[in-house]
């Protein structure tokens, strides 16, 4: 049914927003009460007739008004063939069936409204994002000021642990950002300030570890940023424009069910009023004329066919429910169906999106539990993500606790951190840091760091009077099921499975090699995705998109099927996604995939046996071979043959 056109109603909604689905469960209530007073009691036959007008007026309501807005603008559609079969049905003293067709179609109708905002919704999260309030430097002083009102070259305060209010480049100050709500690292990024203002390069061309966006979060130091980007150009609202405009665009599913209804409503209309005066040409009455083309109104009235998809669609997503994976509507879970290959987001979806220590290596016959120590006494000292993780995993995994014998820390950014421990100088972090501390990197040092580096690790050296003594690395570990989901994919018929990470290639190489991918893409920006699913779909022609963070809303929204992981997910992710994995749980995902293919399989099975009815019913009507009853029998019986066959959606299990 094509209902995405209809986002408002010009009629009562005295029961909010749900009103058009309690007037369908109304239209039903009041079609079996009086089913049951014509059936099995002895009351006049108004008594059941007016059950039956009721439910005609609440079955009818919302249809009539999409109806009735149709032919004013010169356009009939099933809306109208609808109201058509069920008003002939009532002429002809075919009251039930008129109530049931007006029930069926309407709660379908009604349910296909359900999800009707989410992009609205979507735009309205991705906004959330940026902070509404900027701290203006001028002339020494600070003032408050809407972002909206920053200028270029404009010069912003950022106090630590708060979002940065613009895109621009850092000045003044050093910190460690996350970076996670708009570019999906897992690892906060080290930044620091630009020598050389006088002759900036295009932004795209400046360093990234100058560079800042709006909606990333600050750490532990102030920070002075140069506006390069007006509100409305930066990268957030970029992620807006990308999200309003492909969550806006008209499926295929739509523009071929408008094409549906275009030829086949008039075709019928015009068969039906030409049956009404076959007595001109036959020997019959005008009674009997009448009473032809109401039964061929009642036969082409495409209830089965209206009924086919959204039952086979709601008995798939009420099944998915049971399982905690959220299905938003009817084109997601056929898309779904179809699909072969699969893009995955990497952080909090294919892997835990916490740094995990990994490694404590010591080095040059330095005694371990006395390396474990000193890490953990003047790690416990830095604010530094990386140094909380450190220190939480080694008090787990060591047992052993601060005693306090570090001293003086300081960080020295982008390189690492120095401090006193037991009157020493140690040094932990990268080389630059060893160097600059005249500490010398020997060959099997640089050969174990490269080791791990390839396998995806964040690697940090121990140096101590002139000497390295250890190595410590950390890594986003994968989730634990990732590797048998992924074989299982792989067993149900998806033949791609890409990882797309704002994360260094090496380590999406190491985490692809771990779990089974068959391909990686690193260093990505949230563009750079969006780019990598268009070059995907123009390859393999549909694709899914399983991500977590605002950061994947556009490439997600770009995919013909967004799948979002639901209690790692972001608000904007959610909001974007087709489906949602609301416990959090990636092994989930082969099951919804087992149950989409059986679902669009069912609704083809439905298709065709609600069109076949209708193809034979018609002209066996039309040449007088059946009589109402019969093709009232016939019509119903599709209709219910239909519904059960869907209704094995929701004993659908994956083998």
């Amino acid at each position: 049914m094509n209902k995405q056109e209809t986002h408002h109603h010009k009629g009562i909604e005295i029961f909010g927003k749900k009103t058009e689905l309690y007037f369908a469960v109304l239209c039903g209530l009041f079609l079996v009460i009086g089913f049951l007073i014509a059936t099995f009691t002895a009351l006049p036959f108004w008594f059941s007739l007016s059950c039956y007008l009721i439910s005609y007026f609440f079955g009818g309501y919302f249809i009539s008004i999409e109806a009735f807005q149709k032919i004013i603008k010169g356009g009939f559609d099933i809306d109208f063939l609808m109201i058509a079969a069920a008003a002939g049905a009532a002429y002809i003293g075919s009251w039930a069936e008129g109530a049931l067709l007006l029930f069926l179609f309407s709660l379908g109708h009604a349910l296909e409204h359900y999800a009707m905002n989410r992009a609205k919704k979507s735009i309205k999260a991705l906004g959330e994002l940026s902070p509404k309030i900027a701290l203006l430097k001028k002339d020494g002083k600070l003032t408050e000021i809407p972002i909206t009102n920053l200028k270029i070259n404009d010069i912003i305060a950022v106090k630590p642990n708060t979002k940065i209010a613009a895109d621009g480049v850092i000045i003044k100050g050093s910190s460690s950002l996350n970076q996670a709500p708009i570019t999906g690292e897992s690892m906060p990024v080290d930044k620091t300030y630009i020598e050389d203002i006088d002759n900036l390069p295009a932004f795209n061309d400046i360093d990234k570890k100058h560079i800042v966006y709006t909606g990333t979060i600050n750490g532990d130091s102030s920070l002075d940023v140069l506006v390069l980007k007006l509100s409305k150009d930066s990268t957030v609202s970029r992620l807006i424009k990308m999200v309003s405009e492909i969550e806006t665009q008209k499926s295929p599913t739509q523009r071929i069910t408008k094409k549906f209804e275009k030829y086949y409503v008039p075709i019928v209309i015009v068969s039906v009023f030409l049956l009404c005066f076959t007595y001109l040409i036959i020997d019959e009455n005008f009674e009997q004329s009448i009473y032809r083309a109401i039964t061929v109104l009642v036969a082409a009235s495409p209830c089965a066919l209206a009924i086919s998809t959204p039952s086979a669609v709601l008995s798939g997503i009420a099944r998915a429910a049971q399982k905690g994976v959220l299905i938003k509507g009817g084109k997601a879970l056929e898309s779904l169906g179809e699909i072969t290959t699969i893009a995955f987001d990497k952080t909090g979806t294919l892997t835990e999106g916490k740094p995990k220590l990994t490694n404590v290596i010591p080095l040059h016959n330095f005694d371990e539990k006395e390396l474990v120590q000193l890490i953990l006494e003047i790690e416990s000292l830095s604010n530094h993500p990386l140094a909380k993780a450190i220190v939480k995993d080694i008090k787990s995994q060591y047992k052993i606790l601060v005693t306090n014998k570090a001293s003086n820390v300081n960080a020295i950014q982008g390189k690492g951190i120095e401090a006193t421990y037991q009157q020493e100088k140690v040094f932990i972090g990268n080389i630059k840091l060893m160097e600059s501390a005249e500490i010398l990197v020997d060959e099997v040092t640089i050969s174990k760091m490269k080791a791990l580096l390839e396998k995806g690790h964040t690697v940090m050296l121990i140096g101590l009077k002139n000497k390295i003594i250890g190595l410590i690395s950390v890594m986003d570990l994968p989730r634990k099921m990732a590797a048998d989901t992924l074989k299982r994919l792989k067993e149900i018929g998806i033949k791609r499975m890409i990882m797309l990470t704002g994360d260094h290639q090496n380590v999406g190489d190491a985490i692809a090699k771990q779990i089974g991918l068959t391909e990686a893409k690193g260093n990505l920006l949230p563009e750079d995705k969006v780019n990598a699913i268009k070059v995907l779909l123009k390859r393999d022609g549909k694709i899914a998109m399983v991500g977590d963070g605002v950061n994947d809303a556009p490439a997600m929204a770009l995919s013909t099927v967004s799948i979002a992981m639901g209690a790692a997910g972001s608000d904007v992710a959610l909001e974007a996604a087709d489906v949602a994995l609301m416990s959090d749980k990636i092994e989930n995902l082969p099951f919804v995939i087992g149950l989409s293919r059986a679902s669009k399989t069912i609704i083809k099975q439905n298709i065709f046996i609600s069109l076949a009815v209708v193809f034979l019913l018609v002209p066996a009507t039309i040449f007088g071979l059946t009589n109402i009853g019969l093709a009232v029998a016939f019509h119903e019986g599709s209709t219910i043959v239909v519904v059960l066959n869907a209704l094995r959606l929701l004993r659908f299990k994956t083998k």
